[in-house]
């Protein structure tokens, strides 16, 4: 990149930069339109001394002048100058144009077409709206981006008069070229869809006609050389190949959005209150984390129910607001009762993918593995190898400016959480532009490996300083619930009383209120001082309470309220509203399941909440308690007779539910990412059943005797299951897109029922396992070619014998296939 700089004696002077050069400075970017002016002027002219000659050079005095007058010694001005003929510069500079725009501190746009010497007639408004308008300046292709891209952009008339910027302008853009609000705003460009990007441009001209589709690739975050001539057709197809490929690797990625996450968590605890958060943002450890380049790493630790993850919400969208454009914020909230997040493997996934949203291009780092590998990358053995590897990469990414990544609930990362935190440890120190803010509990060996030093502090919510200022925010977190009591409204000595005793009993602790406040809605406005006087202030004994509570109130059936929290308790995954009918064996009630379930979950008091018709457990320290201390009252039996009961119930309501073409596609080749979920959805109650119970009848296995082992053997409910149910279940799985995870649990089952030492089911279970990893691409592309892939198994095989009958219809001439499954797939299982 060559930038202009001033050389304070009104000439300019040209900078070299190289596209990784982590020393360019900051600058100014000007956009205009070429064609208006009828002499332009070109670097050469400025360098050999006649551009000053041209009137395109008034353009290069405005933008320097405006540049210094900003603080900004350097700018620069696409002068169209490359050589066609040299291909390969000419690709580099088109695809890199989006990043110098976003890079800039201001784009300037200098409109030649619009005046603002005229006036209207009896008045002092100029016209120059009007002309802004209808300038040539929103007719251009290229300029989309430069409207787009920088993170502000100023509009100026050729008087070199300041017209407004992107945001005071937003209605008139919007009106003039149909560019959503929000993208104007400065919206992800990823979050809005590839037809929505693409009207963008319909009404833009460009002097190629390639153009109009290589004006394109900063706006989707593609990478495609450039061959004019190739005509807008081909170039097009190109583009949308590159986007599929795109879209394939950002959804193969994704393990759960963490923005969702961070929604769902601030809905299900009341929403964010400012107040409760705010204290942060005046703490010496909190500040010399944000503003001293040499402290990379804040490790905030507290107890329970202390506040940590509204107080890393909090932080986020204070940052996230203050920041600028080009600041990139990746989070991840970890959960210890969801499988999907509570792995080392499954954080890096997450704050990958919040990275590649942000910044699309990022993705290249993924795509030189994912092109060659596929889904497999993120899911096989040594996917948390590769993600490191391109971690790595990213974080040395040139064009990646300063990122602040967080972590919350870091004891809550079941699996190979040593090797997150080496990782953390490892990289906070080493890149410069990264910043990491970590949340857990008091555990001495978190504290031990994050190694803290000079580059790292720690913030304790229990330090007297800290709990001071927690406690003030307890406070208005309880003037703020205690406005949802419509009992005590109207009697204000009766609020203060109560405010008075939960500020007492709360112990700075945010949960300990939300737990009494979901008691207190349900009692009589006499009854609440009674009830505050007798809920004790510690946590623990708060949870003693609760489950005594259920045990003693006929009306909640406690049996009833066993079976859930043992099957919620017990449960990889929060469960759907029909999950925890089915899994838990809850009576019916009612012609709603739904509605029926959520009242007989409320009656297991404040352990359960709701949220978009799923049950989660209220706090982790809540699960805790469930697991532990209160094992003997909710998992009476024990844990293997939970998971016995589990899976039994997951293979009944599978046997009765699966079958051929459950969401009538019809057609065999139908993707899967065109399909809609339906309403109502047949696989509502059964999709935990599919991805899960073989898990179950695992751990039922290590968790106590199966008695005769009869569940394994031929005949048995396994055998029987795989032998009618098969097909059916790998076409759930692939509408659950959880293929991959079909894949391991085959290898389980296969390991165990090789252990029971059953061999007709063994030979059942073997070749189910070489089937759908055989097929298991095809299939997870479109769920109904798992019937077309019988007829490319081999002819001995069994699955094929028993679903014989499932075969495609109308199939004249079959593909000839070998007796045996392929020599090199019983080999290399597992690999590409």
């Amino acid at each position: 990149m060559r930038l202009l700089q001033c050389d304070g004696a009104g000439g300019y002077y040209l900078t070299e930069f190289l596209p990784n050069d982590n020393a360019v400075p900051r600058y100014a970017i000007l956009s205009h339109t070429w064609g208006v002016d009828s002499d332009e002027v070109t670097f050469n002219d400025l360098t050999n001394g006649t551009g000053t000659d041209k009137t395109g050079y008034e353009k290069i005095r405005f933008c320097a002048e405006q540049a210094k007058q900003d603080g900004l010694d350097h700018f620069w001005i696409d002068t169209c100058c490359i050589d066609k003929e040299n291909k390969a510069e000419l690709s580099h500079a088109i695809n890199s144009m989006f990043r110098w725009y976003r890079n800039a501190d201001r784009c300037y746009v200098y409109l030649s077409d619009v005046s603002t010497a005229k006036r209207k007639a009896d008045s002092d408004t100029c016209e120059w709206e009007f002309a802004f308008r209808r300038s040539k300046w929103f007719t251009r292709g290229w300029t989309l981006q430069e409207l787009l891209a920088p993170r502000s952009v100023e509009f100026f008339s050729w008087q070199h008069k300041w017209l407004g910027n992107r945001d005071s302008l937003r209605q008139q853009i919007h009106e003039i070229t149909g560019i959503s609000k929000a993208a104007l705003q400065g919206e992800l460009l990823s979050q809005f869809s590839v037809n929505d990007r693409m009207s963008w441009m319909e009404n833009r001209e460009t002097k190629h006609e390639e153009d109009k589709v290589y004006s394109l690739l900063g706006i989707f975050g593609a990478h495609i050389s450039t061959f004019y001539g190739e005509g807008t057709a081909k170039a097009l197809s190109r583009l949308q190949d590159e986007i599929k490929k795109l879209e394939e690797c950002t959804r193969d990625l994704h393990v759960t959005d963490p923005r969702c996450d961070k929604a769902r968590i601030e809905l299900t605890k009341g929403g964010l209150l400012e107040e409760s958060y705010h204290w942060i943002f005046e703490n010496q450890s909190f500040l010399h984390w944000r503003d001293n380049p040499q402290s990379r790493l804040l490790w905030i630790k507290g107890d329970p129910g202390k506040g940590k993850t509204m107080l890393l919400c909090g932080i986020i969208n204070k940052l996230g607001n203050s920041t600028a454009k080009t600041t990139l914020l990746s989070y991840f909230f970890c959960q210890a009762t969801d499988s999907r997040i509570n792995s080392a493997t499954a954080v890096l996934r997450g704050l990958l993918f919040m990275l590649v949203s942000q910044q699309p291009a990022l993705i290249s780092h993924l795509r030189k593995k994912y092109d060659q590998i596929g889904k497999a990358l993120f899911e096989d053995t040594n996917a948390w190898v590769v993600l490191c590897e391109i971690f790595t990469d990213i974080l040395q990414d040139s064009t990646l400016d300063s990122v602040y990544f967080f972590v919350d609930a870091l004891d809550e990362c079941v699996k190979d959480l040593d090797k997150l935190l080496a990782f953390i440890v490892q990289y906070s120190s080493l890149s410069p532009r990264a910043k990491w803010i970590l949340t857990s509990r008091n555990y001495a060996n978190i504290e031990q490996r994050l190694r803290l030093d000079d580059s790292g502090a720690r913030l304790s919510l229990e330090l007297k300083e800290n709990a001071a200022q927690v406690s003030r925010a307890v406070d208005a977190y309880i003037n703020h619930r205690l406005t949802e009591l419509e009992e005590i409204q109207h009697d204000q000595l009766l609020q203060s009383s109560v405010r008075k005793k939960m500020r007492q009993k709360a112990n700075g602790t945010f949960l300990w209120v939300s737990l009494v406040m979901k008691e207190l809605k349900d009692v009589q406005a006499w009854e609440v001082v009674q009830v505050l006087d007798e809920v004790p202030s510690e946590l623990i004994n708060l949870y003693r309470r609760m489950m005594e509570h259920i045990k003693q109130l006929k009306r909640r059936n406690p049996e009833l309220c066993r079976q859930i929290l043992s099957t919620v308790v017990a449960t990889h995954r929060p469960l759907h509203l029909q999950e925890l009918y089915v899994l838990a064996d809850l009576p019916n009630q009612g012609a709603n399941v739904d509605e029926t379930t959520a009242r007989m979950v409320k009656m297991c008091g404040s352990f359960l909440t709701l949220r978009e018709d799923h049950v989660y457990v209220v706090h982790q320290s809540a699960k805790d308690f469930l697991s532990d201390e209160a094992a003997l009252s909710v998992i009476s039996s024990g844990a293997g007779e939970v998971h016995q009961d589990i899976f039994s119930r997951s293979i009944e309501v599978m046997s009765r539910g699966l079958r051929r073409d459950i969401y009538q596609l019809h057609a065999l080749g139908y993707p899967v990412e065109q399909i809609q979920q339906l309403k109502p959805d047949p696989l509502a109650a059964l999709r935990y059943s599919c991805i899960y119970w073989i898990d179950h009848l695992c751990e039922w296995t290590s968790n106590s005797s199966m008695g005769d082992g009869s569940v394994l053997r031929g005949g048995g409910v396994v055998d029987a299951f795989l032998r009618k149910k098969y097909l059916y279940w790998l076409e759930a799985m692939s509408l659950c897109k959880s293929m991959s995870k079909g894949v391991v649990s085959m290898a389980r089952l296969e390991a165990l029922i090789e252990r029971a030492g059953t061999s007709s089911t063994t030979e059942v279970v073997r070749d189910a396992r070489r089937f759908i990893m055989y097929h298991k691409s095809a299939i997870e592309s479109s769920p109904l070619q798992v019937y077309g892939a019988l007829l490319f198994s081999p002819t001995h095989s069994v699955i094929r014998a028993l679903f014989k009958g499932k075969e495609p219809k109308g199939v004249v001439i079959k593909p000839e296939m070998q007796d045996q499954w392929s020599n090199c797939l019983q080999t290399l299982e597992g690999h590409s």
